[in-house]
């Protein structure tokens, strides 16, 4: 295991440039050209050491934002895409062909779920949905067919936690691929070193942090990532959710201040966390003690960094977390928006918003209440002054 933290790893990426800026030229061509017609023949063949061909393959730009999320993984090779949801969409779509099979957790995003309950089966690769958290469940969910095993780090949006450890041996035993999106703790857990093969973000969450840009990155070894952009049968080269340069270069510069960010984001959620769940509230944040994987987070996550800026308030009925989340809009206090990682306090209903793909009764199974609310907690200085404004309106709402 490598001894270097994730957020060392990512800085040791960042050096002066041949043209001696401190950032990356922005290399805004989609096309490049060849010193000779051999050279041009190479790179259709996949020898593309040294050399461009088409920005849908890859760029400077992003080969350069690549480079530094693979390192923040830990991983051999990195590619970024358009949108976290086209990372994700490649990653399956290269790994699994028609007839096969996947195991995921049943609580994920509603993208990705729509993804594997909707889409995926039109070409005949299916998905159970299970509780990761139980590995008896998991390892009866697995089939003769299943080639991929696919849950979140730090799931959404009621924050379990994974054993990965016991997960790896399972796959390994089965020969099933684990995939592993990170998008909800970077920095705070490096997948790669748990025994994931292929990690996955939607940069534009935390990664980016100011919610100005789509972005994904698929991180593995060298043969998946190529495998990836491969022009005969690569999903990325031919379905084409390429990033762009401009993009790709504006999310590196933000990437350099994501281990400051990501420990004020922790910070303050642990805070607010703390202060709700000894006001009587049920709260759901895994540096809580009360967290049922409490043990698992000081297992996994960097404690430099902390827990994380997702927190879970449960407000009992739909009406009281709108409540809630209009009387906060209302001061100031953040945004009632979906997405996450921004500099302001985003927060959201789930069962309404971004788990709405997943039906009520299987949201009442896992536990998803319609009182839900998922926080992505800022950069407030004061989060202490958040904290007593934020008391006020849950006061008002249970004197009504």
């Amino acid at each position: 295991m490598n001894n270097t933290t994730a957020a060392e790893r990512l800085e040791k990426t960042y050096g002066i440039t041949s043209e001696k800026g401190v950032n990356p030229a922005i290399s805004d061509s989609s096309t490049y050209f060849f010193d000779s017609a051999q050279d041009m023949s190479k790179t259709f063949e996949g020898q593309t050491e040294g050399m461009y061909l088409y920005s849908r393959h890859s760029s400077p730009s992003t080969n350069y934002l690549a480079r530094s999320l693979a390192a923040m993984e830990n991983m051999p090779a990195a590619l970024v895409t358009a949108s976290g949801m086209s990372a994700i969409a490649v990653t399956l779509m290269q790994l699994l062909q028609s007839g096969e099979h996947i195991v995921a957790g049943r609580t994920i995003y509603g993208g990705s779920y729509a993804l594997l309950k909707n889409f995926l089966p039109r070409y005949q690769i299916e998905t159970s949905f299970v509780n990761m958290i139980n590995l008896e469940h998991v390892s009866q969910a697995i089939k003769y067919n299943t080639k991929v095993l696919y849950f979140e780090s730090l799931s959404n949006p009621l924050l379990e936690i994974p054993d990965f450890n016991a997960i790896k041996l399972l796959a390994q035993e089965k020969g099933i691929k684990i995939v592993v999106d990170n998008t909800f703790t970077p920095l705070l857990c490096v997948p790669k070193e748990l025994g994931a093969d292929v990690v996955i973000h939607s940069l534009t969450k935390f990664i980016n942090g100011t919610s100005d840009a789509l972005g994904g990155v698929v991180c593995g070894d060298t043969e998946f990532v190529e495998a990836l952009r491969d022009v005969n049968s690569g999903a990325s080269m031919l379905l084409g959710p390429t990033m762009d340069a401009q993009r790709a270069a504006s999310i590196l510069k933000n990437m350099r201040t994501l281990s400051v960010r990501m420990q004020k984001h922790s910070q303050n959620a642990l805070y607010l966390a703390t202060k709700l769940e000894s006001d009587g509230f049920t709260v759901l944040y895994p540096g809580l003690r009360s967290h049922p994987q409490h043990a698992l987070a000081n297992t996994f996550f960097d404690p430099k960094i902390g827990y994380g800026g997702l927190l879970a308030l449960d407000m009992k009925t739909h009406s009281n977390a709108a409540k809630l989340m209009e009387g906060m809009q209302e001061r100031g206090l953040g945004y009632l928006a979906v997405s996450l990682g921004f500099s302001k306090t985003l927060f959201s209903a789930s069962g309404s918003s971004t788990s709405s793909e997943i039906p009520e009764n299987e949201q009442q199974a896992m536990g998803l209440t319609s009182g839900l609310i998922r926080f992505s907690i800022g950069l407030d200085e004061n989060i202490a002054k958040t904290y007593v404004q934020m008391k006020s309106i849950l006061d008002g709402i249970a004197e009504a």
